[in-house]
């Protein structure tokens, strides 16, 4: 991103506001306005949508969204000590970033799209990043509101994310994240990036909503993915027992004596049409 936005120096901003990153809040925040440039090309155009970003902190990536010429940013910060930093950009961009002073589990991003499209881009909070993505993945109506996520990751839940049938990798996660969209990883992002560093990699996912998911019932996924993962060395026959074991397993198709990990997103969701 220029230099010449007119705001200080990401460092200058944290000393002069106090902003010491807190763990309990799951905050790792990005300096590099090089690379917090480089996650927000990654979701251009920015100019034809509202753009929310979770856990915007001092504002690196806001300001890095901004300059690549989104249209408007909300920012959704808990912590009461960044809301200062943040209107300081806002006053540099003016009508164009709106700050909400929340807790993203707690937001209803439908209500913040105006009518419009919606795409998400942040470097979420690593303690609530996981339960974010799956509050995305699971509305009631589909397709969502957001046409794109682009989000930071610890590497590991990145690999989930995006693992394919018969990998380490595949799980709940995965399935949940495969029938409803198309993911992939952009590219990782060095602990050295952070302050405080964390203790592993990161990484940029993608996700872009399948507009026909196969036909399911998201409860019924959601319990069969639970049960099936839950016991994920067992045998379906035994994993999926409470669900209707090796007779539901019959009825779909699938050995009983497969495990888990096997299955495709596609099977998953025969089961759980037929508990």
């Amino acid at each position: 991103m220029p230099p010449t936005d007119g705001l200080p120096p990401l460092r200058a901003v944290i000393e002069a506001h106090g902003l010491a990153p807190k763990k309990s809040l799951g905050q790792n925040f990005l300096l590099d306005l090089n690379l917090t440039g480089r996650i927000a090309r990654q979701a251009l155009p920015l100019d034809r949508a509202t753009v929310v970003e979770v856990g915007p902190g001092p504002g690196g990536l806001t300001r890095a969204l901004l300059a690549e010429g989104a249209r408007k940013v909300v920012a959704i910060e808990k912590d009461p000590r960044c809301i200062a930093a943040l209107k300081e950009i806002a006053a540099r961009f003016p009508g164009r970033l709106d700050i909400l002073s929340a807790d993203a589990l707690d937001v209803d991003f439908t209500a913040l799209s105006g009518g419009g499209p919606v795409k998400i881009v942040a470097n979420l909070p690593y303690n609530v990043g996981t339960q974010l993505l799956l509050d995305w993945l699971t509305p009631a109506i589909w397709p969502p509101v957001w046409e794109s996520l682009t989000l930071m990751f610890q590497k590991e839940v990145a690999e989930r994310i995006v693992a394919a049938p018969g990998t380490n990798h595949y799980g709940r996660l995965s399935v949940l994240a495969g029938w409803r969209a198309r993911a992939k990883i952009l590219f990782d992002v060095s602990p050295a990036a952070f302050t405080p560093p964390p203790k592993v990699t990161s990484s940029i996912v993608q996700l872009t909503p399948n507009p026909a998911p196969e036909p399911a019932a998201l409860d019924k996924l959601e319990k069969v993915t639970a049960a099936a993962f839950g016991q994920r060395r067992k045998m379906l026959r035994q994993s999926l027992k409470p669900l209707g074991g090796e007779a539901l397993l019959t009825s779909v198709g699938i050995d009983p004596q497969r495990r888990a990990e096997t299955l495709s997103v596609s099977e998953f969701v025969r089961l759980a049409n037929a508990v």
